[in-house]
């Protein structure tokens, strides 16, 4: 298996797992663990839409995570 299908396998799992669980800082965490694994694999294959897409969740997961550390 190709090692960059592994990490965006990895990032998917993450990302399900974020859905499931119950703590929003919790879910932000492996939705950025899963956004990046799945950008890693997206810039490897090279899709600018997937690409993009991927750099926008992670960006809004961040910002969701710094608007709960702030308050």
């Amino acid at each position: 298996m190709d090692i960059f299908k592994l990490i965006g396998a990895i990032g998917i799992l993450l990302i399900c797992i974020g859905i499931l669980a119950k703590k929003r800082a919790l879910q932000d965490y492996l939705y950025i663990l899963g956004g990046l694994c799945l950008e890693l694999y997206s810039v490897h294959i090279q899709d600018i839409i997937f690409i993009v897409l991927q750099f926008i969740f992670v960006a809004s997961a961040t910002y969701d995570i710094v608007m709960i550390r702030v308050k």
